[in-house]
């Protein structure tokens, strides 16, 4: 399981609203981030909220990392 960074509870639902705070990236960045499929979110049928996993952002950072070279 992915360490906890930044503030990020593993087990919390987020709205994409506290998710792009916790990222420190605008909201139109998380946007793309979900529909380019980097994210993972849940959409109840009939609603338009979108509920985000903590564990989902942190897969996210775990997946997407980039190693930096000296």
């Amino acid at each position: 399981m992915a360490l906890e960074r930044a503030g990020i509870d593993p087990n919390a639902i987020y709205s994409r609203q506290e998710a792009a705070r916790l990222l420190g990236i605008s909201l139109s960045t998380l946007k793309k981030l979900i529909n380019n499929g980097y994210l993972r979110v849940s959409r109840p049928p009939g609603m338009r909220r979108i509920f985000i996993k903590g564990e989902s952002i942190l897969a996210m950072l775990d997946a997407t990392e980039v190693e930096r070279v000296s």
